[in-house]
């Protein structure tokens, strides 16, 4: 793996870059081919940031937070704001301040701190501690095991979920049904119907929310003031530990959707309509707090608003093919519908999370938008009974070591040096439209404005900020005035408690004249970083721009860099080398170039959704995971080590373990597998072979505990049928067509992809050309 690999490569601030020396203008921006852009993930826990219990002092012109960078003059009692110069009084509580009494922000290894917010600084009780809230949706056009298997997963849940969060329950076929849980003497259900749209107006009057029907008090949040006065609240969302009984005794009840299905039929569902309610009932009940729809989907919706089929079996799902086309029907209008429900949710402050499981597809490509605009999680899974389901689910609500940490209501807003222009974020949230003079000109991803919204976030949520010199004059150049640049995320939630958050955390970085010389820049290069932003701009553009070539646009970047950064003599492929700061670089692009996220051919557009939601909110060194696998090598004559990601390191006498992010492979070669078949490692004097089959299992249990969603684990033999989960992902330096060169034994793989090899060679050809 990469040389950080042993220690945290993100720090205390969870900030990676892809320079960490940036250029001084334009020109020089745009020779370097690797865009600026950093990562942050914006509430990632570490044991060294500490909590204040104030609120931070902000700049009167630019409004960034007082930061370890600022200069403090201590006789006149003024901080100069190292963003726009602005000299800023200290208020009278920081009258004490001295160099020897330094408040905690201005510490310089603090240059992330917390700060607890409360809303009247005089009452340290007025904060309302908001409970968080989950409303399910399930879906009840299943088989009867499906059911069973969502059902107890969900009882489960709830018996997870801490005692003050409210729940809520709608469940839906052809027809949308919200359950009142207040009234538990006898279960009363309000019906919408499925198949048209229904406006927030409409759910609100059906309910009994409308303007007539609820007299919210004055005040933020509504129906929020001592308690929970709203009448619509405690209808329809109760504590958990008061409905858990009603949950329980309603979902033993609850039976698969009882409308008929004619012969060569799909069932009709109506997700959208029964999202549409949800996000409804939410907005009457509880604007502006932390709540979240929870989503259980086990097929495609075909009623309604949201349909991405019709109810025609003869008629298949739209496959990749079919939107190149222009021939998926439903689809842009299911995406327009989602859309304008993400924009629902996000005014809202509201997530969606999706659970889909379904051999086929159940339509998470339309939905994207949707659990991507509100931070929503979205796990797909073959079977309600599958462990990368019900593990996944389990994590969700459960407390403890390996939570997920769930927070609510957030939003990043991201101040800069005069010079530095933001093109956009890439990842899980929506842009606040918020101008400012840090805004660029051109927009990558959710652009035009320097604050974002995140609904939901949780502590392995990463964004991907793109940014742009503005200055392309010497004479004006940032580093002339200053050499450092400076930026700051300022990341507001609510977190788990309900407590009201914000963390600031504050980077510098330098300018450097790449045109004088490019060592100090290339020494800042980070491969990793740099592969994985590479990956998420090419799927962005991939679902963008229309007739994108992926495969071509990586290779030109990739032999623009290797001519600009690479020692050679002209038109002398021999003399190619590459700098120990990007010799790992065209490796990750080799195998960007074979991944899910470029190949679309055999996933169906669900699958792919769901690949590049994944890639674009997880860390740098998970999205560097999906892209180029890890494998580690066992053998009874070596200690575990990694091997090389190629078909070479197959041997019979040893264990490899595969770790593509989405599946773990524990793949046995023959010798092992024919002992283990034997039953050597139940013999006494066999208990090094006991030892070597129990280390990858060990390793692999200890990924998946880490992981969310959990992967998916696959053992198998060498030759066996499953053991194509491994060949697909290994460089295929041994072919059908040089078979006869390999030494025995060795596996082959068949296919008329290049290998590694073949692709370097043409690498180095192209870039000495002259």
């Amino acid at each position: 793996m990469s040389e950080m690999a042993n220690t945290d490569p993100e720090g205390i601030d969870a900030v990676r870059m892809t320079w960490n020396v940036w250029p001084r203008t334009k020109v020089e921006a745009s020779k370097c081919v690797i865009p600026l852009a950093a990562t942050i993930a914006p509430i990632r826990p570490h044991p060294d940031i500490p909590t204040l219990p104030y609120a931070p002092l902000r700049c009167r012109m630019c409004s960034a937070a007082l930061n370890a960078f600022a200069r403090v003059d201590f006789v006149a009692k003024i901080w100069i704001c190292p963003f726009c110069y602005q000299r800023n009084h200290f208020p009278p509580h920081y009258a004490m301040i001295s160099e020897t009494n330094l408040p905690c922000e201005l510490y310089p290894q603090y240059t992330t701190v917390q700060y607890t917010l409360q809303l009247d600084p005089n009452n340290p009780s007025s904060a309302p501690q908001l409970p968080p809230v989950f409303v399910f949706v399930l879906d009840t056009c299943m088989i009867e095991e499906e059911l069973e298997f969502v059902k107890s997963a969900m009882k489960q849940a709830i018996g997870l979920l801490p005692e003050n969060a409210l729940v809520g329950f709608v469940s839906f076929g052809t027809q949308a049904h919200v359950h009142e849980l207040g009234f538990s003497d006898m279960s009363k259900v309000y019906v919408f119907r499925g198949n048209k749209e229904i406006t927030r107006e409409q759910v609100l009057e059906q309910l009994g929310l409308g303007a007539a029907g609820r007299r919210p008090t004055a005040g933020y949040p509504k129906g929020l003031q001592n308690g929970l006065t709203n009448s619509g609240v405690n209808r329809f969302l109760l504590p958990a530990s008061d409905c858990e009984f009603t949950l329980n005794s309603l979902l033993d009840e609850l039976q698969t959707d009882q409308w008929p299905v004619p012969a060569g039929h799909r069932a009709s569902r109506c997700t959208g309509v029964a999202l549409s309610v949800a996000a409804g009932l939410l907005g009457a009940c509880l604007p502006g707090t932390g709540a979240r729809i929870v989503a259980l989907v086990g097929g495609p919706c075909t009623e309604g608003p949201g349909t991405i089929v019709s109810k025609d079996l003869s008629e298949p799902v739209r496959s990749h093919k079919d939107l190149d086309k222009d021939a998926a029907p439903y689809f842009k209008k299911a995406v327009k519908f989602y859309d304008s429900l993400a924009k629902q949710l996000v005014s809202q402050g509201h997530v969606l999370d999706l659970f889909a499981s379904a051999l086929d597809q159940v339509g998470v490509a339309e939905m994207k938008v949707a659990v991507e605009r509100t931070g929503g999680l979205v796990v797909l899974a073959e079977s309600f009974g599958h462990s990368v389901f019900k593990d996944s689910f389990k994590r969700v609500f459960k407390d403890g070591e390996q939570t997920l940490g769930l927070c609510f209501n957030g939003t990043l807003e991201i101040n800069c040096s005069k010079d530095v222009k933001i093109q956009g974020v890439i990842g899980p949230c929506t842009s606040l439209e918020k101008k400012g003079p840090n805004v660029a000109d051109t927009v990558i991803g959710e652009g035009n404005t320097t604050a974002w919204k995140m609904c939901g976030l949780d502590k392995s949520t990463c964004l991907t900020v793109l940014f742009d010199v503005s200055s392309t004059d010497k004479s004006n150049a940032p580093g002339v005035a200053n050499p450092q640049l400076y930026l700051q995320f300022l990341t507001s939630y609510q977190d788990p408690e309900g407590k009201t958050m914000l963390r600031v955390t504050t980077v510098t970085r330098q300018w450097v004249d790449s045109a004088v010389s490019s060592e100090e820049l290339i020494q800042g290069f980070d491969q990793e970083t740099a592969a994985v932003v590479m990956a998420r701009i090419t799927s962005l553009k991939m679902e963008m721009e229309e007739g994108f070539d992926a495969t071509r646009w990586l290779d030109r970047n990739l032999i623009r860099l290797c001519s600009k950064f690479g020692n050679y003599r002209k038109d002398d492929p021999s003399s190619f080398t590459l700098n120990p700061c990007f010799s790992l670089f065209p490796q990750f692009m080799f195998n960007l170039r074979r991944s899910q996220f470029v190949q679309v051919f055999n996933n169906s557009p669900d699958e792919t959704a769901y690949f590049r939601m994944l890639l674009n909110r997880e860390n740098i060194t998970n999205a560097a995971v999906m892209i180029q696998p890890s494998l580690i090598s066992y053998s009874f004559n070596s200690l575990p080590q990694p091997a090389l990601l190629d078909v070479a390191s197959i041997s019979a006498d040893r264990i490899l373990l595969l770790d593509s992010y989405f599946s773990i492979v524990i793949f046995h070669g023959m010798t092992i597998a024919q002992w283990r078949n034997m039953g050597y490692q139940n013999q006494p004097e066999h208990q090094a072979f006991a030892q070597l089959l129990q280390a990858p299992q060990d390793d692999a249990q200890m990924i998946i505990r880490e992981r969310f969603p959990v992967p998916r684990l696959v053992v198998c033999d060498q030759h066996g049928s499953q053991a194509r989960f491994l060949l697909a992902k290994l460089n295929p330096s041994a072919t059908y067509n040089n078979a006869n060169e390999m030494a025995a034994g060795s596996d082959v793989i068949f296919t008329d992809d290049v290998s590694l090899q073949v692709f370097f060679e043409h690498l180095q050809r192209l870039a000495v050309q002259s």
